[in-house]
Parts: structure tokens; C-alpha cells; sequence
């Protein structure tokens, strides 16, 4: 115990000293979202200006802030002054800071998002006022993108493992105590009671226990473990100190997929930095508690995100799921009692445990309490990660944060929960964001994700696309996965290209239901949650598909073809240009033509007329004029 104490008493005189420096200080968000955002030139840029002007300053390399729309982000600390966030810094942008505000009296307001602290300066006011952030609640996010992620000393200074300290002083039972009267759900989208999980596995025979941190985010557009893990590895390390000494476990394992070498670095640099402080090994900080901790790297199997699947693999075997019971807590990683928990949910342990149980539950709704972070992707203006209060409602979120659909066009839906997550639709934007709101929508919570869709998505192509990912990464194992999913793209591909029978909606219906109730594992169970959410919502994009044979969103090409109205062609040639295939003729100031067997419907010639001399005709054959040439330009673009 004294060797952490001299640790946190190090720490502090460190972070006091960087915060207090009479030096320049830059923190610059390097994340995977930072870095490919361009923010290792903004460091190369920073390096050089530095040793050129011979100044003392740091370089801190930081983890994701959040709004990843505003890449590359840097933190400025100007001695004297509140440090100040700018966001969309290039290399020039960089240089300009240092040289106006660093070295001189301008702040550079036409980059600032804000003052840290929260005070205001030459009309500069503070970070958490910027529309992305109002409504947000950094806890389990609150060092992410403000301290060096390799560096243990900055975590201790924010008071790291001093949850894990004072669940040594109250015990298992105690820790479990705590973490009941918070209300604490698993992160992982079920949202399972976390402490009984714990229970079941410390009341079952066997020996060793282990724990597992389930990191194989595998959601397209989903990125919250990863930044976690980027930007703070050491509050997930807590968590699994925390989750371990409560259920009885002796060592623990991180599943992480190989896609995420930063978060897996990160991870390795904190686990020999815990081994060098005495927080990992055998009678950890003078107690009876002895734990260690593994990396397991995953291949990217999106079924691995099954724990039974992810058990099979750190043992070596496919990933492949197994029937339940029994269950992981009493016949797990080989056959020893097990808990599987997920990057946040660890992430918000150390939190709990330090603050009380009284405090994490001050927020959040009756049923599921805390925060929650979510992957803001899509049509939407402002992309990233955003940590909110559970209860908060759609709309909050979709319009207050994410400032809406991206290019003014209308809100149709958004989809939660990943592939297997449903599709909410505008008429439900006041629902509230929990567990039970979104199941009874259709839909899930799942790790996070949250892809927002505009007037210009076709339904069916969605629901077609995520059942095409789960389709692909279903293991085969069980039957009504395997032919049920297969049978069910099958089935929108069929639509999609104008082929569906009026028998094909009652059909999906009955094989969706089928899925759900048949498959073995939760990727089987959910993966029908796309079609469903879009049957029930959207059925008349499917009769239209049906029986119309036309796609009003223009996603579905062979559902849409182009033809040149004669009365309006100039003759400009920018159609004919633009043609990748060589579909149109004609000559110059004299009306075009496109010949229909060759064309191959990709919208290039609508995009780039300049007097809405296309039009569109649907596969009937029947020709109708676009209603709106601008908005048509912009589904075809986005499409």
C-alpha cells in the first residue's frame, strides 16, 4: 500500500506541475480518429515550430475528446490563461496558435470550441457550452482526450485506483453491495444486472474463476470501447481489478480484435505499468487478493461478441456459440465459472466505487441508471462520441447534439443497437433511451451505435444491408440462422430489384419471427431486428418496392432509370461527360439522348445537369418528372 501511496503523491506533483507550467503545453487528440484526421502532421508541424523558435513547451498525445467531426482537436495551455480546445487544427492552423496565442495576445476565436475550465475569454466561452456537449455527462469519458493514456501517473492524478482501494477496504460482499444500490446494467447491450452476474459466479463451484473484458466491438459505425480503451486504459483495468476481487476471479482476460492496434498498445503499456506498481500478481497492495490480467486478440468475428463464441476462441477453438445453460458463471472459459463484461461497463466501476453508489445513481432513469455513450454516425451534422444521461430522449440527442440531419434534409429514422438493432422512425423521436423503451420499439441498446438516417434512405436497402453483415458473420451453427438469414436476403435482394411478390411481406414477417425465436445465440435472435423495425415502420416503402416497382429514396438503381427530356437539354454535354459508361449521345446545343441498355443507373447525368433536364422513370416504365431536382441531386450523390 505504501508504494501506491508514493505513487499518488509522484502523480500529483507531476499533473500539478504540467497543468501549472510556465511552459506551453499542447494536447493533441490522437486517437485513431485524431490520427486519421491528420493529427500526427499537426504534431510534426508543432515539433518544428517548436525547435525552431527554441521554446520550452510539451506535447501531450491524448486520447478522443468526442466530437470527431471537429478533427484533429488540441488542447492549448498558455500559461496564465485558461487552456483552450480548438477544433478542425491542420498543421497551419497549429502553427497560427502557437505563434498568435502562445507567443502572443490573439486566442485564435476562429478555431475555438472553448475554455476548459469553464471560464470565458475574448468571447470565448466554455467547452461544455458547445451544442455537442451541453447535454452530455462526462464520467466514464472524463479523462478521455485530457490525459496522457500511457501514462499511469496522469490517471493516478485523477484519482485512479482509488475505487479499486476502497473495494479492497469493503470486501466482496460490500463491492457487490455498492455496485446493487447503483443500478449498474450491463453496457453490452443486454443490460443485465452487473452484481448478479458477479453472485452467480462467486456462489459456483470451481476454481479458478475468471473474468472477462469483452472489447470485440463489432458494430459498423461503432467505436465506443475503442476510444475507452485509446483514451483511458487504466479506468478499464481498474474496472477488472474491482470486477475480479468481487466475483472471486484470479485472472482476467481483454478480448480485443487485432483491428484496433492503438487500443491493444495502450493496453499493453498500462498492464507492465500496474505489474511495476504491484496492481497485478499475487497479494495486490498488501492484500489476500491475487489477479492478473491477459490480452486475447481477436480475428474480427462479429459472432466473437457472443460470450459462449468468445470463450471458444480464447481457448483456442472456432468461435463458434454453444446451447445455454449452462451458463458462462457456472461453466465458462474452460469449464470454470466465468463473467463476461463489457469495456464500459468495467469502465464505470471505478467510478461507483470511489463516489458511492448514492452518487452514480443521481442521474440517469428509474430503470437504468447512469450514463451512456453513443456512436453518432450517419446523416447527421455532427458525428462522434457522445456520453449522456440514459432517459434522455432521441430527439435530444439526434438534434441537440448532433445538430440534426447534415445538409438540412428531413429526419426518417435512426438505428440503435447496431446490425441488430431496429429502426426507430421520426414519429417516435421522444422516446427515451433505455433499456425498456428501446426493446419495446423494436429495437436494442446494444454496445452503442447510433446511425441516423434522412429522407434519402431507403428503407428496404437498410434493412437489406445490415442483414447482409449478419447474414455474412452468422457462424452457420444453427439452422435457423443459417437459412433463415440467407432466406431473408434472399428475399430484399429480390425486392430491391423490383422482382418481390405482394407475398413477400408476410414472408419476411414469418421468417423473421421464425429467427428470433429459433436461433441459438443473440446474434441470431436480434439479426431480424432491421427487417421487422422496417416492416413495422415503413411498410409502405415495401408496397412500393412491390408494387409500383419504384424506390422514392433513388437508392435502389434498378428501380430507377434516367431518360433526357428533350424540351429542356441544352445540350451542354456535362451529362454525357459524366457518363461512366458511355450511355449518352448528342450533340453539342442539341438535346441528348441515353440509351437505356446500356445506362447503369448511377445518377451521374442528374447530378451535374444544369437545367433538370433529366428525368426519372420507374421500372414500369412509366415516366415521371423529378418533383424536386435538387433534392433528387443530393439522394443520388448521397446514395
Amino acid at each position: 500500500m505504501s508504494h501506491i501511496s508514493e505513487r499518488y503523491t509522484q502523480a500529483q506533483s507531476l499533473w500539478q506541475g504540467l497543468e501549472a507550467s510556465d511552459a506551453p503545453v499542447f494536447y493533441v487528440g490522437a486517437a485513431t480518429c485524431g490520427r486519421a484526421a491528420g493529427a500526427g502532421a499537426v504534431m510534426d508541424r508543432l515539433r518544428s515550430e517548436i525547435a525552431a523558435r527554441g521554446i520550452d513547451a510539451q506535447i501531450v498525445e491524448v486520447g478522443c475528446l468526442g466530437p470527431c467531426c471537429l478533427e484533429p482537436l488540441m488542447i492549448a495551455h498558455k500559461p496564465g490563461t485558461p487552456d483552450i480546445c480548438y477544433g478542425k487544427v491542420g498543421p497551419d492552423e497549429a502553427a497560427a496558435i502557437l505563434e498568435r496565442h502562445v507567443l502572443g495576445n490573439d486566442p485564435c476565436a476562429e478555431w475555438a470550441l472553448g475554455c476548459m475550465d469553464g471560464s470565458r475569454l475574448d468571447g470565448i466561452g466554455p467547452l461544455m457550452e458547445h451544442p455537442m456537449l451541453a447535454l452530455q455527462v462526462r464520467r466514464v469519458l472524463r479523462n478521455c482526450g485530457r490525459i496522457d493514456p500511457e501514462s499511469m501517473d496522469h490517471y493516478l492524478a485523477q484519482d485512479g485506483y482509488r475505487g479499486f482501494l476502497r473495494a479492497l477496504e469493503l470486501g466482496p460482499d460490500g463491492v457487490i453491495n455498492e455496485v446493487k444500490n447503483a443500478g449498474l446494467r450491463g453496457r453490452g447491450g443486454a443490460g443485465f444486472p452487473t452484481w448478479r452476474k458477479w453472485e452467480f459466479a462467486r456462489a459456483s463451484a470451481g476454481s479458478p474463476k475468471y473474468l472477462i473484458c469483452n472489447a470485440d466491438e463489432g458494430d459498423p459505425g461503432a467505436f465506443m470501447n475503442r476510444s475507452l480503451l485509446e483514451g483511458d486504459p487504466h479506468a478499464v483495468l481498474e474496472g477488472m481489478l474491482i470486477a475480479g476481487l468481487a466475483m472471486g476471479a484470479s485472472e482476467g482476460y481483454v478480448y480485443c480484435r487485432a483491428e484496433y492496434p492503438l487500443a491493444i498498445h495502450r493496453l499493453e503499456i498500462a498492464l507492465t505499468q500496474m505489474r511495476e506498481t504491484g496492481l497485478l500478481g499475487e497479494n495486490i497492495a498488501g492484500s489476500d487478493f491475487t489477479f492478473d490480467i491477459h490480452i486475447k486478440k481477436g480475428a474480427g468475428a462479429f459472432v466473437c461478441g457472443e460470450e459462449t463464441a468468445l470463450i471458444a476462441s480464447i481457448e483456442g477453438l472456432r468461435g463458434m456459440p454453444r446451447p445455454k445453460p449452462p451458463f458462462p458463471a457456472v461453466s465458462g472459459l474452460w469449464g470454470r465459472p466465468t463473467v463476461i463484461q463489457n469495456v464500459e461497463t468495467l469502465g464505470n466501476l471505478p467510478l461507483i466505487l470511489h463516489k458511492g453508489a448514492e452518487w452514480y445513481s443521481s442521474i440517469g432513469s428509474a430503470s437504468s441508471k447512469g450514463t451512456k455513450t453513443f456512436a453518432l454516425a450517419g446523416k447527421i451534422a455532427r458525428t462522434g462520441l457522445v456520453e449522456v444521461p440514459l432517459g434522455i430522449t432521441l430527439r435530444e440527442i439526434v438534434f441537440d447534439i448532433g445538430g440534426g440531419i447534415d445538409g438540412g434534409r428531413a429526419f426518417k429514422a435512426v438505428q440503435t443497437g447496431g446490425p441488430s438493432g431496429g429502426c426507430i422512425p421520426a414519429e417516435q423521436l421522444d422516446l427515451p433511451v433505455d433499456y425498456e423503451s428501446l426493446t419495446a420499439a423494436g429495437s436494442i441498446m446494444g454496445s452503442g451505435g447510433m446511425i441516423v438516417l434522412d429522407e434519402d434512405s431507403c428503407m428496404v436497402d437498410i434493412a437489406r444491408f445490415f442483414l447482409g453483415f449478419t447474414q455474412q458473420e452468422s457462424c452457420g451453427k444453427c439452422v435457423p440462422c443459417r437459412v433463415g438469414t440467407r432466406a431473408m436476403l434472399n428475399t430484399l435482394e429480390r425486392i430491391s430489384i423490383g422482382e418481390g411478390q405482394a407475398k413477400d411481406i408476410a414472408k419476411l414477417q414469418e421468417i423473421a419471427e421464425t429467427v428470433k425465436q429459433g436461433s441459438l445465440c443473440g446474434l441470431g435472435q436480434t439479426a431480424p431486428n432491421p427487417v421487422l423495425t422496417t416492416l413495422r415502420y415503413f411498410a409502405n416503402e415495401y408496397e412500393d418496392h412491390i408494387s409500383k416497382g419504384q424506390c422514392t429514396a433513388m437508392v435502389c438503381q434498378k428501380l430507377v432509370g434516367y431518360h433526357i427530356d428533350p424540351e429542356r437539354c441544352i445540350g451542354c454535354g456535362a451529362c454525357r461527360r459524366s457518363c461512366p459508361v458511355e450511355a449518352i449521345t448528342g450533340e453539342t446545343k442539341k438535346p441528348h439522348s441515353i440509351d437505356g441498355k446500356v445506362c447503369i443507373h448511377c445518377g451521374a447525368c442528374l447530378t451535374v445537369c444544369p437545367s433538370s433536364a433529366s428525368a426519372v422513370f420507374r421500372t414500369s416504365g412509366e415516366l415521371t418528372r423529378v418533383e424536386s431536382v435538387e433534392k433528387r441531386k443530393s439522394a443520388v450523390k448521397s446514395s
